[in-house]
């Protein structure tokens, strides 16, 4: 990998020696005593002052995160509040159930073209502008939905809705990857799973408050709201700054330092980090990349980034065409179908699917940096697979009646709560971190097409096969999907938990001969493990 020796032969990932010359000492040789005696008032002064430091870069990097998650609501908020619109769209503008199927799937397809379009844009014009732009071409958007006279204008409001989450669901995840110090970049990653399932719920919530309104009026309402959290992005864009790792690739060192000096607690680990990404840059941008576009490079990838794309598009894949999105989207016709009749019941049961939600995001959030990703997504797919599997067994064994509501609504609940705890939100998180940084936006960029393309499909032909091979039938259809997911995560998803992006990328191209030695890795995860140590 292009590393420089010294005197001792070790290198660490980052460029630093590691050998007796390094101003850090090996993890495992003593350490000097030191007396409480020695430590004067300048000390005590000196390590108050560090602790400051280290809470104000943690409200910083926290304060970031939720402004550039902020387009993920959008998202949310119109999976959320198409499950209630659509019943009233398709009273006022008298459209079939193929077009209710095409006006809610053709989102997630056309949202493609924004990622596609998305990683290519934030590599040249960078992360945080992206996200304005997601923001703006959304806006257009949902204006031109509140306001369609016609099937046919609603159906262009959706298309330029659809390339505006396109970009704005692609570049959250990686920008906030990139600027998160490593002991939390997992559960700063989560906060676009977390703003998507605030969004969803706010829009069940709009559904039943605009419930009574009538038909031409309400679902107007439904989706013009939804274009109220994109002007926050304008305010945020004042507030973020732009990813490091972006700046060190257009070789603006400094700017990228002055980053990397809000967003991490002491001077040392700025410096450590800098080192890194130049490093990783310095490999990006080497010779033997010159001729070679990104694009190329994906089509035609080396042993570890293959590895890599399996993983990040396989996950991407697994979570949409497990069934999420038409258990949400169509949560309605799934709890008509156990037998709740009344309309505003209906919408009213929907609610209480968006609560459970949201809630239990917060479990990923405590958890994904403690426990792990793995061990999230394991026990997400597990518990899905068996809510999945119980759902289409109620629908298949009962008829309709108040027991098969209460288990409908119990077991579409425990599915959204076990996908929240893990396929959810660490789906993203592996996504924006496994890919090295030359190719990470556009190979993110692919996850997001992934994604969306398998939520377009479902959500487009979910009602006809339910028609066809009845409610339960599907359901034991997306058990079975849901059990090849625990499979896949068994053998081909690794724990990426406490390791920097660049030790990441090591950890891949380490399984296929580069030779990265043990004791080299072991350092810098002890050296990150002590810095989680003193932080807490």
């Amino acid at each position: 990998m292009g590393f420089q020796e010294n005197g001792n032969g070790e290198m660490g990932l980052s460029g630093i020696p590691l050998g007796a010359k390094n101003k850090y000492k090996r993890m495992n040789n003593e350490l000097p005593d030191t007396d409480d005696n020695d430590v004067d008032d300048n000390d005590v002064i000196t390590q108050q002052q560090r602790r400051e430091r280290r809470d104000s870069t943690r409200k910083y990097v926290i304060a970031c995160a939720i402004f550039a998650s902020l387009n993920n609501v959008l998202l949310g908020y119109d999976v959320g509040v198409m499950s209630g619109a659509v019943i009233f769209i398709k009273e006022d503008l008298n459209i079939t159930e193929v077009q209710v199927e095409i006006l809610v799937g053709i989102l997630s397809i056309i949202s493609l073209l924004g990622s596609l379009g998305g990683g290519r844009t934030s590599d040249i014009i960078g992360r945080k502008w992206t996200m304005a732009l997601a923001a703006v071409v959304f806006q257009s958007g949902g204006l031109t939905m509140t306001l369609a006279p016609s099937y046919t204008v609603l159906m262009i409001g959706r298309f330029l809705a659809g390339i505006g989450i396109g970009f704005g669901v692609m570049i959250s995840p990686i920008y906030i990857a990139e600027i998160s110090p490593n002991v939390d970049r997992g559960s700063l990653t989560t906060f676009p799973e977390i703003f998507i399932n605030v969004g969803i719920l706010l829009g069940y919530v709009s559904n039943y408050a605009f419930s009574g309104l009538p038909a031409h009026i309400s679902w107007r309402i439904m989706l013009a709201v939804g274009v109220l959290p994109s002007l926050f992005i304008g305010f945020a864009l004042f507030v973020i700054p732009e990813s490091p790792r972006w700046l060190v690739m257009q070789n603006r060192i400094d700017e990228a330092r002055l980053v990397l000096a809000k967003t991490n607690g002491n001077d040392k680990e700025v410096e450590e980090r800098l080192a890194e990404i130049q490093h990783a840059a310095g490999i990006a941008n080497s010779d033997k990349y010159e001729d070679k576009p990104v694009w190329q490079e994906l089509l035609f990838p080396p042993p570890a980034l293959r590895r890599m794309l399996i993983t990040g598009l396989g996950i991407q894949c697994f979570q949409q065409i497990s069934g999420i999105d038409a258990t949400v989207y169509y949560s309605p016709e799934i709890l008509e179908a156990a037998g709740v009749k009344d309309k505003s019941k209906l919408l009213g049961d929907t609610v209480a699917v968006g609560i459970t939600k949201t809630v239990f995001i917060l479990v990923a959030i405590i958890l994904i940096d403690k426990l792990g990703r793995r061990p999230l997504l394991l026990i997400s797919t597990i518990g899905m697979t068996v809510c999945l599997f119980s759902m289409g067994a109620t629908l298949a064994l009962f008829g309709q009646g108040p027991f098969v509501i209460a288990l409908a609504i119990l077991f579409v609940c425990g599915n959204v709560a076990f996908f929240s705890v893990g396929l959810g939100p660490v789906c993203w998180v592996i996504t924006s971190e496994i890919f090295p940084l030359r190719v990470r936006a556009q190979a993110s960029a692919l996850g997001a097409v992934a994604n969306r393309v398998c939520s377009g499909l479902v959500a487009m032909s979910f009602l006809s096969v339910a028609r066809t091979i009845t409610f339960a039938g599907t359901f034991f259809v997306f058990s079975a999907i849901s059990a090849l997911a625990i499979v896949f995560v068994y053998m081909l998803v690794p724990e990426t938990k406490g390791k920097s992006l660049e030790q990441i990328e090591m950890m891949f191209q380490n399984e296929h001969g580069i030779q990265v030695s043990e004791t080299e890795l072991g350092d810098v995860e002890q050296l990150v493990q002590n810095k989680t140590d003193s932080m807490n």
